[in-house]
Formats: structure tokens, C-alpha cells, sequence
């Protein structure tokens, strides 16, 4: 069957916007090689790629999407899928392989006898966090690669990848999705334009986080806490103090709110007392651990979603400034009461909040709360 008529499996069919990468995928599924590298940005799909090709990788059928292989794969909850992502700045090389989520324990997760018959699907997400002895550890399986065994790493950032882990992966580039293509996806499933809108341009043209935005009541409460953070700043001497307290208790708010997830995500595989059925123990295990990880970094999400909105809205400034009002980004704040603002302030405070997500982006970094304080000290010096 030549390459130009390979069906292409229900699971790859719906990648979003994706259609040279779904395209190639689809190939890839009949033959697949040992090792992929899926590139581009944060919500272009990539993600959701790996997840549709793994899927159609342990399918029975190639990729019907409706089986028990391709939910458990699109789920990441396949026993066969192997999941690697960073617990700190970077992923380590570890003890030996019973040292978990480090690159000698993939390696020993790799080599044995997979759980249930079939192919394992190796992952490892923001491979660019690969440190260097991590990264020698990993080529020297991609080399001698064991037999059924696929190797898929994930990175917006390809270029701090080895070049030798590079050149041993077959490359599927995931470009930007168009904010026109956002918008009608959402609309499609029953949004309105306008919220889609506003959803995608929040997002940075993110589907999932654009999703959720338009999705959820509290969507935009990273937002609005950033708002009230920022109102609460101008009152006196002690406002920017009190700003960076109310913002760091939105951020602790929102991670107390991820239990409920957690719960909801294991309930298909406890029994009727609440244990792990003894087939879903390493299933279980993975969820806990996944959700522990995202716990940890659930604050210094939502401040960075926060401050990222609070930077929108003083870009949103400069922009209605020069006439550029077609691409404000907050089409429903009218100027979120910056209007005061000039362009060189607004410019300056953008700054200041970037040099804030950059520290925040640093896990070994300063505590969150100084870092705030700080920011919202130098904003109230610019609004004065």
C-alpha cells in the first residue's frame, strides 16, 4: 500500500488542526520506527498526537478509538504506555532503574516483558530537561533499541536536545495553531464566538487551556485574582505587600481544588473498598505519582497563568496606544483601568512581570511570595 493511500485511523483522524503531522503518523503506524520526536509549542497538539499514535500503536485494530486499548492509550493509563516527565528543573540520570521518573529507570522500564500483549509506547515529555548524563543514558537504548518498543519524546524546545538523541528520532513537527482555527473549534462544540475568542487569545492559542477557559466558571479566576492583586497594590505603602499575599493564596486555592481530579481519574479502577484492583496497581501508581507532580507545580502554574494575563493587559495598553486595537488580547476589559498608562510605563511594567515569571519559572529559585512582592513594588514605583 503506498504511503498516499494509508487510511488514517480514527484516533489520528481527530489531532486538531495537525493535518501534515496526522498525515505522517498515519504511515508511521503501519511500519513505525524505534524512536519519534514530536516539536512545537505549548498547545499546538503535540501532546495529543502522542497520545493518538500510541494509541493506534496498541490498538488490536490500528487506532479504531472506541476499544479499551485506545481509551486506556488516549488516557495515558495504558499499562504499556511508559510515562517520563521531569519532578524538578530537569530529568535525571538516577541511581539505577528503581530510582523512578529518571532516565535509567526508563531505560529498565523498557527492557522488561511489557504487561499485556503488544508494543510499549516509551514517553518523555519536555525531553529538552534531559540533562546531559541523562540524555548518554537514553541514546545508548535508542541505539540498541528492544524489539516492539517505541521511543516518542516530546519538546517545544527541540534545540536543547543532543544532537545525538535528535538524529536518533524520526522528527513530526507540530506548528502553532492558527487563532481562526481555534475559534471555529470551539464555536463547533457549542461556545460562543466571542467567549472563543477571548479564550483563544488568553491561551495563546492553546486549544486544551482555551478549552478550559471557555469551559469552566472559574476559567478565568487566575485572571481576575491577577486583577484584584494588581488594584490592591495602589492602596498605599503597604498594598504591593498585600498584593503578593493575595495572589499567593488564589495560587494555594487553586491547588486544593485538584483533589477532586484525582479522585475522579482512579474511581475506574478501585474496587468496591476503594483499593487499586491488583491489574491496575502500576496504572493507580501512575495517575498518584502524575497528580502529585502536577500538584507541585499547581501554584507556579497559576501564578504564571496569572501573571502572563496581567502582562496581556498592560500589552493590550501599548497596543490601543498605537492603533493596533485589532490585536488586544483581554476584548472584554477596556484597558483593565491602565488607560493612565504610557506606553513607556506599560512597557517597563511588562518587564518587570516577564523578570517575575522567569524567577517563578526557576523551581530551585526564590520563594514565590518574595518574588511577587517585589513585582508589585516595582509596579506601583511605575504607576506612581
Amino acid at each position: 500500500m503506498s504511503p498516499e493511500t494509508v487510511a488514517s485511523p480514527n484516533v489520528i483522524r481527530d489531532v486538531p488542526g495537525q493535518e501534515h503531522a496526522a498525515a505522517f503518523l498515519a504511515r508511521a503506524a503501519v511500519h513505525p520506527h524505534h524512536a519519534y520526536l514530536f516539536t512545537g509549542p505549548e498547545g499546538s497538539g503535540k501532546r495529543l498526537g502522542m497520545r493518538a499514535f500510541a494509541a493506534a500503536l496498541l490498538c488490536p485494530t490500528g487506532g479504531c478509538g472506541g476499544c479499551r486499548a485506545c481509551r486506556l492509550a488516549l488516557g495515558e493509563r495504558h499499562p504499556n504506555m511508559v510515562m517520563l516527565e521531569p519532578a524538578g528543573p530537569d530529568i535525571l540520570v538516577g541511581r539505577d532503574s528503581a530510582d523512578t521518573n529518571t532516565a535509567r529507570w526508563l531505560v529498565g522500564q523498557a527492557y522488561l516483558t511489557p504487561i499485556e500483549p503488544g508494543p510499549k509506547v516509551m514517553v518523555v515529555l519536555q525531553a529538552d530537561r534531559l540533562r546531559v548524563e541523562a540524555a548518554d543514558v537514553l541514546l545508548k537504548v535508542l541505539e540498541e533499541p528492544p524489539r516492539d518498543t517505541v521511543f516518542i519524546l516530546l519538546s517545544a524546545r527541540p534545540d536543547e536536545i543532543p544532537e545525538t538523541v535528535r538524529s536518533r528520532c524520526q522528527e513530526v513537527p507540530f506548528p502553532p495553531l492558527s487563532e481562526s482555527f481555534v475559534v471555529e473549534t470551539l464555536v463547533r462544540e457549542g461556545f460562543p464566538e466571542d467567549g472563543a475568542r477571548l479564550a483563544c487569545r488568553l491561551a495563546g492559542g492553546n486549544l486544551g487551556r482555551a478549552r478550559r477557559i471557555v469551559r469552566d466558571e472559574a476559567g478565568l479566576g487566575f485572571r481576575d485574582a491577577a486583577l484584584e492583586a494588581l488594584e490592591t497594590a495602589g492602596r498605599g505603602a503597604a498594598g504591593p505587600l498585600a498584593a503578593a499575599e493575595k495572589l499567593t493564596a488564589a495560587a494555594k486555592g487553586f491547588r486544593a481544588s485538584l483533589g477532586a481530579e484525582l479522585d475522579e481519574e482512579l474511581s475506574p479502577y478501585l474496587d468496591a473498598r476503594g483499593r487499586p484492583e491488583d491489574a491496575y496497581r502500576g496504572v493507580v501508581r501512575r495517575i498518584q505519582e502524575r497528580h502529585e507532580r502536577r500538584t507541585r507545580r499547581a501554584e507556579r502554574e497559576f501564578l504564571d497563568s496569572a501573571l502572563l494575563a496581567l502582562s496581556a493587559c498592560y500589552r493590550d495598553r501599548v497596543a490601543t496606544a498605537v492603533g493596533a486595537g485589532d490585536v488586544v488580547i483581554n476584548l472584554d476589559l477596556a484597558q483593565a483601568g491602565l488607560a493612565g498608562w504610557s506606553e513607556g510605563n506599560a512597557g517597563q511594567a511588562m518587564g518587570a512581570i516577564e523578570e517575575a515569571r522567569a524567577d517563578l519559572a526557576d523551581e530551585t529559585n526564590l520563594n514565590p511570595r518574595l518574588v511577587l512582592e517585589r513585582m508589585f513594588l516595582r509596579l506601583s514605583a511605575l504607576a506612581a
